[in-house]
């Protein structure tokens, strides 16, 4: 089970609640200040994640906790016809929604508000079900997952992109000193929402990496599971798919 960290700490709302309410608050400021926080190296990751999922020649796919769509259009280049973003933050999707259409594509992606733990979707749905920065933030992550094996298709593939500690002490070092540090001052100086940018630096600081997340991915039932480090150990991209 993963420790369970919640935004707003003197709230009696759900983990789920206070997460929707986060984001809805920080949505239009969302995409630049994460630009800034990550120095503009996710934009990397997620291109990494499509390299994966390219490789499958997915007919269609699922991006879960969407956001405002950055991986949602940046999968637009694999063969899939179809994407759907989903996520609990309308503020979110109305952004991405913006972006879809500037970029006309509308034809391809659908934005829908959705909870990641009761899927609308019946069971073997997609070819490939994607995560960017969102698993850390499921009210229940085994049920999350387990959701995410029902609606994807046998032989599917599932994306997990999300943040990690480095396990070199040197880099881990540097890693806590801006993850407690730098990144809560950025937020505090900058975004609409003063707390937001602790819960997210606290949320990555304590939720299961590496082989940890490995074994739940394994014991909710996936196969295939690997897990890629990236640049230092700060994120990791982890596979896997359904039997």
């Amino acid at each position: 089970m993963s420790e369970k960290v919640k935004p707003y700490k003197d709230s009696h709302a759900s983990k789920k609640e206070q997460v929707t309410e986060m984001f809805d608050t920080i949505s239009n400021e969302y995409d630049d200040l994460n630009r800034v926080i990550s120095f503009g190296i996710d934009v990397k990751w997620r291109n990494k994640v499509v390299e994966i999922v390219s490789k499958t020649n997915p007919n269609n796919i699922l991006d879960i906790a969407t956001g405002t769509g950055d991986l949602a259009i940046n999968l637009t280049s694999t063969s899939a016809k179809e994407i759907i973003g989903l996520d609990i933050s309308d503020g979110m999707l109305e952004v991405g929604r913006r972006k879809i259409k500037s970029k006309q594509l509308d034809n391809i992606i659908s934005m829908v508000i959705g909870d990641s733990e009761d899927l609308p979707f019946e069971d073997n749905t997609f070819d490939a079900i994607t995560v960017a920065f969102g698993v850390r933030n499921f009210e229940t992550l085994e049920k999350g997952l387990a959701e995410i094996l029902r609606v994807l298709k046998p032989n599917g593939i599932f994306v997990v992109l999300e943040t990690s500690v480095p396990t070199n002490p040197v880099y881990k070092f540097g890693y806590n000193i801006y993850s407690k540090f730098i990144l809560p001052t950025i937020g505090k100086l900058f975004s609409k929402d003063k707390i937001a940018y602790n819960y997210l630096s606290e949320s990555a600081s304590v939720f299961p990496y590496g082989e940890a997340l490995n074994n739940i991915l394994r014991k909710i039932g996936f196969i295939n599971v690997k897990d890629k480090p990236q640049t230092m150990g700060v994120a990791t991209i982890y596979t896997a798919s359904k039997a």
